[in-house]
């Protein structure tokens, strides 16, 4: 039985959830490291984050919205190209975390924590069924046919949701196992404890205190859950019948070009 090996967080102060996909398995070797980074929003980098990304990485894509950009926007970082390939046209709780979408977090936290599993599912369901998501993940994975010399970074705020998502597209190109899928995504948790404890602390203070289940509704809203997988997979299979299929017929990712991935990002 092959070690497990995830994803590897960076040495970067001010980001915590930011990691290099390589070196995990695949069914044809392994993924080549420093050339696909996934992580949440570089707004608190400090300045040796941003010398060792400088270093490191060769296109920023942030799939975050214009209001989640203008509240917390990239820093510049020389010579690194960053293109915006937002995921949603609108704003959603619980995943675009700007200050209406905490505000809306409130509503959902006030009702129960099966309404907000429940909301989070079909928000992870959406990547697969809304049209403009689609196009926009389909974007995303034809930007990385270019040969660099240096990594694509992708991110969103947490790192958790649309750019988890990324990740599973990334893993499933390259023929990660999907044990190895999930337990990379859940990794997650871990990583942004801290922040999760922070939004908890902070909407806690606004709504004059957290009872035990308003509590159970915030870490399924800001956190990562194996569920929110599941849900794409089970979507994916009723749809397309094959996660191929729909790399294949939703993504329009043809057979050459994830070919040429592997011949890119496998060793």
């Amino acid at each position: 039985m092959k070690e497990q090996i995830l994803s590897e967080k960076l040495p970067l102060a001010g980001l915590r959830n930011t990691r290099d996909l390589g070196g995990m398995h695949t069914k044809n070797g392994r993924i080549v490291s420093g050339k696909l980074i996934r992580s949440g929003h570089l707004y608190g980098a400090t300045p040796e984050d941003l010398t060792l990304l400088k270093d490191r990485i060769a296109l920023i894509v942030d799939f975050r919205t214009e209001q989640e950009r203008a509240e917390q926007p990239d820093p510049l970082v020389d010579s690194v190209e960053n293109l915006h390939v937002p995921i949603f046209e609108s704003l959603a709780a619980g995943i675009t975390q700007d200050r209406k979408s905490i505000d809306e977090a409130f509503a959902i936290v006030a009702q129960s924590p099966d309404l907000a599993l429940r909301y989070m599912k079909n928000q992870y369901v959406g990547f697969v069924t809304d049209a403009y998501s689609i196009a926009q993940y389909g974007r995303f994975v034809r930007l990385l046919l270019a040969q660099r010399e240096k990594a694509v970074l992708w991110h969103c705020t947490a790192g958790k949701d649309r750019a988890g998502f990324a990740s599973l597209l990334v893993q499933e190109l390259l023929g990660v196992d999907r044990d190895d899928i999930f337990a990379d995504y859940l990794k997650t948790n871990e990583y942004l404890q801290p922040e999760i404890e922070q939004i908890c602390k902070k909407i806690g203070s606004a709504m004059g205190g957290l009872d035990e289940k308003a509590q159970k509704a915030l870490n399924r809203l800001f956190g990562a859950k194996e569920e929110y997988l599941a849900g794409i997979y089970q979507t994916i299979g009723e749809r397309y019948g094959t996660f191929e299929a729909f790399l294949t017929d939703g993504l329009c990712i043809t057979r050459a070009e994830i070919e040429r991935l592997w011949t890119l990002y496998v060793q």
